[in-house]
Order: C-alpha cells, then sequence, then structure tokens
C-alpha cells in the first residue's frame, strides 16, 4: 500500500516552470493584501506610506494554499474535473483571493478590482481594511462555501458537497491546526456515507506545515508511521508529499495529484460499472512544507499572521519587505499594465470550470424546486376539537417518506440516531440509511444509496446538511431539542453566511436550513433533567431576523402545513419545535393551513369573548403549553361562566415582534385588536418566559402581559408532574387568573383555594403511583365548535 511516492518527475519542463510562476504570483498578491495599499507593482521603491497602517492576516498557510491551488488547476484542465475548493486552515482569505484574481473571476464579479494594475491596488487596500473584505475565506469571496473563521468544519462541509453530486471533486485542504478539532477528527469518517456510485468525491489534503499560532501541532509532531497508520485506519490511502525545496516539491505534489485522482476514477469507474458499492479506500494527501514558506521566519511559527511589524516606524522591516515582495519576481508575472503575463494567466481552466466559477459553489445557481406531495392529504382528520389523538411527528413521517420518494437526488434527512426515535421511521418505507461499512444480519434500513444520513454526532450531521444546502439542494435534520445545541457556533456561522450573501449581487438563495426538533423539553419522561433545555430558540432569535424562523405547531397538522412551507423557503434558518408522543388534533387541515399562514390567531371555538372584549387573553406557543392552555380554559368555562376568555394560539413566535423588528412582525393595531391594550395576558409558553417579554416589551400592553414557561426545573418525571414543576399547569394557570383579572380575587377565592389542592392532589398521585392522576390522563376538550 502507498504511502510515499517514489522519485517522479510527471512534469515537463515548461509545466514545471508554468506552476511556479504562478505559484510566485499567487505568493505575490498574498503578501500585497496583507501589506500593500498604494504602489502594488513597485513600480518605485518602496516607502512607508505605501503600507498600511494596521496589517492583518495570515501568512503562514497561504504559500501551502496557493501551491496546492495551482496543482488543481492543472489536474483540472489536464482531466476536464468539476471541482471546488474547500479551504479548511483558518484564515487564508488572501490566498484565496488572490488565486480567484489571477482567474479573472474576481474582477468578473467586482469589475472594479480589474486585472490591471488599478485592480491589484483596489485588491491590496480592500483586504482587511475598513469598508473592505474580511481576512478569511468569507461569502464575498467566488468559490467558496466554507468560511473557515472557525475550525473544524471543512471536511464534513466538503462530504455534504459530494452528496448526491456523482460528477463533482471537492479538494478539501485540512490544515493541521484545524486536524486537532473534535468535529474535523469525526469526520475522518464521513467516508463511511460517501456512496461512489451516486455521490461525488472528496480529496483530503492534510497540509502540514508544522504550528499553529504559538505552538506546534500535533499530527506534524508525531510519528509519520503513527499519521499514516491513523488515515489507514479510517479508510484512506494517503499519499505524501514533503520537503522544503521547491523543484521536488511540486514534482511530487504533481505526481501525488495524478495518482489520488487515478484512484478516485477507478473507484468510481468499478462502483458505476458492476454495482459494487462496498466502501472503497480513497486517497488522501499529506502535504508537509514550511510554515510560512518563501517568507520570512520560514518554518517558525513567527511566520503564522504577519511576519514583520512595525514597518512604518522601522526601516530596516521596511527594506525586508521589499525583499520579501521582489523575490517572487513580479516584472516576470505581470506585465506592463499589471495584468497576469501569459504564462501564468495560461496554468488556470477557462468559464465554470474554474474552482472560482464552479456553479456548485454558489449553491443557489444550480438549485431546483423540491416536488413536494399534497401536505393536505396526510392530513388527521379532526371531527371535532383534541380528537383524536395523533403523534404529529409520526403523522409528518408520512409525507417526508414521499417528499423522498419524489427528490431522490436532491432531499436528504439528517440526523444523529435519532429519525426512529423522533418517529419519522415511515420514510424507511422509501429509502435506508445510508452505510457503506460492513453490515450484518439483524441491521435494519441499512443501504449504500440511502437518503437519511445518521451518525451519532451533531456536528457532523449539521456540517454535512450545510454542505450540502450550500451546493444546491434541500434537507431536513431532526435531533432532539436539548442536544442541537452541540452546533450552536457552526448556526452561528452559517446564518451570518446567509446574512451576508443576502446584499452579495451574484449569490443566489439557497435552500432553508431546517430543522425539526423533537423529545423535546416536556416530554422527556424517561430521560430527565440532562434532556430538558428549550433554549436554542433564543440561541437563533439572536441572528439578524431576516433570516430567522421559529415555528411551535401546536398539533400534526399545523406540522404538517409548517414544513411544506420551511422546505418551499429559501435563505432562511427554520427551526419548528414539535412534540413525538400522542397529543390532541386540534384543528382541521383547512383550519390548520389557515392558522398557519396567519402565524397566530384567535382560536374562537375555545373561547368565551365572542362580540365583547375579553376579561383575559390566554396565549399559547407550543404543543404542551397549547394543551394546559385549553385545559385551563375548560376549567374557567365551567367554574367562572360569566368570565370572557379570549385563547389565542401562536405559531410563528416572529409574529410578536414589531414589524419594525421583523418582517414576520405583526403590525401594533393588529397586535392590539388580537391581545387587548389593557387586559391581563397569561403566556404559556414552550421555553424560557423571557424570551416573550423581549419580543413583545414594545407592545401597548406589555405590562399586563405574564409569562410561564420552563424555569430550569426538571427531573425524571411524569408528564403533568413536569409543567407543575415549572408552573406552566392548567392549575396554575387559573390561579394566574384569578390573580390578575381585579374582580376576582376575592370572589374567586375558593377556586383558587381548589387550584392549589388539585396541584397537591396530583403531585401526592404521582409519588404513590408513579403515574398522573386519571383526571389529566383522562381529559378531554368536551366542547363542539360553535
Amino acid at each position: 500500500m502507498d504511502t510515499t511516492l517514489e522519485p517522479a518527475s510527471p512534469l515537463t519542463d515548461t509545466e514545471l516552470a508554468r506552476l511556479d510562476a504562478y505559484w510566485r504570483a499567487a505568493n505575490y498578491l498574498t503578501v500585497g493584501q496583507i501589506y500593500l495599499m498604494d504602489n502594488p507593482l513597485l513600480r518605485e521603491p518602496l516607502r512607508r506610506e505605501h503600507v498600511k497602517p494596521r496589517l492583518l492576516g495570515h501568512w503562514g498557510t497561504s504559500p501551502g494554499l496557493n501551491l496546492l491551488y495551482a496543482h488543481l488547476d492543472r489536474a483540472i484542465v489536464g482531466r476536464d474535473l468539476n471541482a471546488i475548493y474547500v479551504t479548511g486552515p483558518g484564515h487564508g482569505g488572501p490566498a484565496i483571493v488572490a488565486n480567484t484574481w489571477l482567474e479573472g473571476t474576481y474582477s468578473e464579479l467586482y469589475p472594479s478590482v480589474s486585472r490591471d494594475e488599478a485592480g491589484m491596488a483596489r485588491l491590496f487596500r480592500q483586504f482587511s481594511f475598513p469598508g473592505g473584505i474580511p481576512s478569511h475565506v468569507a461569502a464575498e469571496v467566488p468559490g467558496s462555501i466554507h468560511e473557515g473563521g472557525e475550525l473544524g468544519y471543512s471536511l464534513m462541509h466538503a462530504y455534504g458537497a459530494a452528496f448526491d453530486n456523482p460528477d463533482l471533486l471537492v479538494a478539501c485542504v485540512i490544515g493541521d491546526g484545524e486536524a486537532e478539532t473534535g468535529p474535523l477528527q469525526g469526520s475522518w469518517l464521513s467516508n463511511v456515507f460517501n456512496n461512489p456510485a451516486r455521490d461525488g468525491a472528496v480529496l483530503p489534503i492534510l497540509h502540514l506545515n508544522g504550528y499553529k499560532i504559538a505552538n506546534p501541532t500535533v499530527l506534524d509532531r508525531i510519528p509519520r508511521d503513527d499519521l499514516l497508520t491513523l488515515l489507514r485506519g479510517y479508510g484512506y490511502r494517503p499519499y505524501l508529499v514533503e520537503g522544503d525545496r521547491v523543484e521536488a516539491v511540486h514534482q511530487g505534489l504533481a505526481a501525488a495529484f495524478d495518482r489520488a485522482l487515478d484512484d478516485i476514477a477507478g473507484i468510481q469507474r468499478h462502483a458505476r460499472t458492476t454495482g459494487d458499492t462496498s466502501r472503497p479506500r480513497w486517497p488522501v494527501i499529506v502535504m508537509r512544507t514550511p510554515k510560512g514558506w518563501t517568507g520570512p521566519h520560514e518554518g517558525t511559527f513567527h511566520s503564522h499572521q504577519v511576519p514583520l511589524t512595525g514597518i512604518r516606524e522601522n526601516d530596516e522591516q521596511l527594506r525586508l519587505l521589499e525583499e520579501w515582495l521582489r523575490s517572487y519576481r513580479p516584472e516576470e508575472l505581470f506585465d506592463a499594465t499589471g495584468a497576469p503575463v501569459g504564462e501564468v494567466a495560461a496554468l488556470p481552466p477557462r468559464g465554470d470550470r474554474r474552482m472560482s466559477a464552479n456553479p456548485h459553489a454558489n449553491g443557489g445557481s444550480v438549485l431546483r424546486d423540491l416536488v413536494l406531495p399534497d401536505y393536505r392529504t396526510y392530513g388527521v382528520r379532526v371531527p371535532r376539537p383534541g380528537e383524536p389523538p395523533s403523534e404529529a411527528t409520526r403523522v409528518l413521517g408520512g409525507w417526508l417518506r414521499d417528499v423522498i420518494r419524489a427528490n431522490p437526488d436532491r432531499f436528504r434527512l439528517f440526523g444523529p440516531d435519532e429519525v426512529a426515535s423522533n418517529r419519522l421511521d415511515a420514510v424507511f418505507e422509501a429509502t435506508d440509511r445510508t452505510f457503506l461499512a460492513a453490515r450484518q444480519e439483524g441491521d435494519e434500513h441499512l443501504g449504500a444509496d440511502g437518503q437519511v444520513v445518521e451518525v451519532l454526532s451533531e456536528h457532523l450531521c449539521e456540517g454535512w446538511l450545510e454542505g450540502y444546502l450550500l451546493t444546491g439542494r434541500h434537507g431536513v435534520f431532526t435531533s432532539y431539542e436539548a442536544f442541537i445545541h452541540v452546533v450552536d457556533s457552526m448556526v452561528n456561522q452559517h446564518a451570518k453566511w446567509l446574512k451576508v450573501t443576502r446584499g452579495i449581487p451574484w449569490r443566489r438563495p439557497i435552500a432553508s436550513l431546517n430543522y425539526l426538533l423533537s423529545s423535546h423539553v416536556w416530554r422527556q419522561d424517561h430521560n430527565g433533567f440532562s434532556h430538558q433545555d428549550p433554549g436554542f430558540i433564543d440561541h437563533v432569535v439572536n441572528k439578524k431576523a431576516e433570516v430567522v424562523r421559529v415555528y411551535l405547531p401546536p398539533d400534526a397538522n399545523t406540522l404538517l402545513s409548517t414544513m411544506d412551507h420551511c422546505l418551499r423557503s429559501r435563505h432562511y434558518v427554520n427551526v419548528v419545535i414539535a412534540g413525538k408522543q400522542p397529543g390532541p388534533s386540534w384543528l382541521t387541515m383547512e383550519e390548520a393551513d389557515l392558522h398557519c399562514r396567519r402565524g397566530l390567531g384567535i382560536w374562537h371555538w375555545a373561547s368565551t369573548d365572542e362580540g365583547t372584549a375579553p376579561d383575559v387573553v390566554l396565549a399559547c406557543a407550543g404543543d404542551v403549553p397549547t394543551m394546559e392552555t385549553l385545559a385551563a380554559a375548560d376549567l374557567l368555562r365551567r367554574h367562572l361562566p360569566e368570565l370572557k376568555v379570549r385563547v389565542v394560539n401562536v405559531v410563528d413566535l416572529m409574529r410578536l415582534q414589531p414589524e419594525s423588528e421583523h418582517p414576520h412582525g405583526l403590525p401594533d393595531t393588529q397586535f392590539d385588536t388580537i391581545f387587548t391594550t389593557d387586559r391581563p395576558v397569561i403566556f404559556a409558553y414552550h421555553g424560557y418566559p423571557a424570551l416573550i417579554h423581549r419580543l413583545t416589551y414594545r407592545r401597548t400592553n406589555h405590562k399586563n402581559l405574564h409569562v410561564r414557561g420552563y424555569k430550569e426545573e426538571g427531573t425524571t418525571t411524569t408528564p403533568f408532574d413536569m409543567v407543575m414543576l415549572n408552573d406552566l399547569d392548567r392549575y396554575h394557570l387559573v390561579i394566574d387568573v384569578i390573580d390578575r383579572v381585579p374582580d376576582l380575587r376575592t370572589r374567586a377565592a375558593h377556586l383558587r383555594q381548589s387550584m392549589v389542592d388539585a396541584r397537591q392532589r396530583c403531585r401526592d398521585h404521582t409519588r404513590e403511583h408513579g403515574e398522573d392522576a386519571p383526571e389529566i390522563t383522562e381529559w378531554r376538550w368536551d366542547q363542539e365548535r360553535p
């Protein structure tokens, strides 16, 4: 098995000269972006005023990124490859920007940054400069799908891009600092889920340059055999290229790419002609070159960011910078106008074959709508409110099964071993879990062609789905509500990408990132406190209003309507929270559809204020809070029949904000009409109560808003005991009404006491019998629709 390459010289002298010239040009442009704001081609001696006052950027990884980009360009042209480039090593932004400018794509998309001396000056000045572009491979950079500012996710993004993209090669450069992160370590086994017959290929390239910001990297310092054995254990065939002699590294890297790409072509040809989809041994390239190669402090951590500092104050530093820049011989690389000379311009591919112009790296440009079956035909028949009981996510599973059938090449369901647990197992009537490792008798629903992708890592599920969406496909991530927090920071990065790309004209909208969170806080009876946390909503709501949406459908029919909307939407982060346990069905399919379109509304069949002003508003958001609110309304109807109660259900949480704060926000006049301007509002909410106050603090009646929700009280207990622990139960809601409707405080004292007693009675019953009292489990809404 090959791990190192025999001495080889696949490059002719002409090819070697062309590659080296291109590499020097990319390095020159990279250094120029970090340092210069004028005199881009050194037409005159370098002066202090030519140098930026604030030096920002990362040089250390850049020469390696430039070298790999150049060699990939050679391979793309030679083999007519359809390839994109994923940049894992942190802030390698100036290197990739340099290559996109050399390829011409950057100037096509940003005409002011033209391929001449004036454009080069703008290219240099804008980098990490106020009003310019970021230091990493951000959304503004053509060809990028991976920002790289937060380390660990490059390889999972690459595999997500390859799923269902059979002709795509994803070259993924992994920094050796990045390789130390847990998510990246988990990502190596993504090859277990990559089918060579239907998916594209990922070529991981581990770039060992030895250092992070101030420390050596682990994979560079362990014995070579240990590293290569590790990669073999993950199922790869490693090809090692190492050295600091330019010509030898060029030849060795060209040979490595040739061997690796031959391997990939052979693997895919075998799988696609024979039908053999057993897990192959994919190639990986390990390239060890000096940190900051060709620059000051080469081979040390001092080259990580800006190797020369204080240039405006230090003549010697200024001299060293000019010497460094001139070492690339820019007069050989750029013509009199500042454009790349023919030898440099001839290396990259043309048109869409350029990695910076590949349509898959601008996923919205290749996005096709899903074929969605009519969700209305999957709904629960509801003859009366509350009947029959249904499992919302199980009903949804039947619809998702047929979504999968109708979209075998552009839709996947991702989850950390929880698809069946979350009652979506109907999808296995249409597909398997994709899995290419060994399968044994007794395994269920495993196959090479599955559209369900499950692995016990929220990081991998998130990263795969992001890569899948960013390259023009659709998907859903289903998870337990409490553990979606594992990917909080990944959601941050994706939401930022969506926010930024909304303002980039050439970036086309992509399919929304859809979360379906079940096994939620109120129904963790056997798992307990460790599985109880509804705070992901709060986290998401912190993101920009134009990209986040939060939905809390109260039953199966509203869940169907909500998910249909989410799968049709574009460029959002949609969070849908729905229970998997049996619960009441409140709305007919027609009612559910109208209710979801409104986002919130009065449930007139549950209210007693028809034609009059209410004495109190009972509001709710979430399936369990809705049930407790309706049970409280039922108690009030029976014990205080003269009380005028208005029941309001909220599906779209962002409707609570003013329209000035969120595109879905309800205008103040409509909000005041529904929630009144002066009556008590008792709001039963799925999550932490403070969020509702935050969303409504500008509303006229905020002072009369009282929210019940999760108070960080939980344990392994019964469903009703769980809501009692957090004062969200029906009895406590009735107490809240009595305490807040002024003329009830005295005359309803007896009822208040009976509610306190009922709570205690139910608590005692659970402690004695281990289950909820019959008055809870047997309660049904007994009122017909008006």
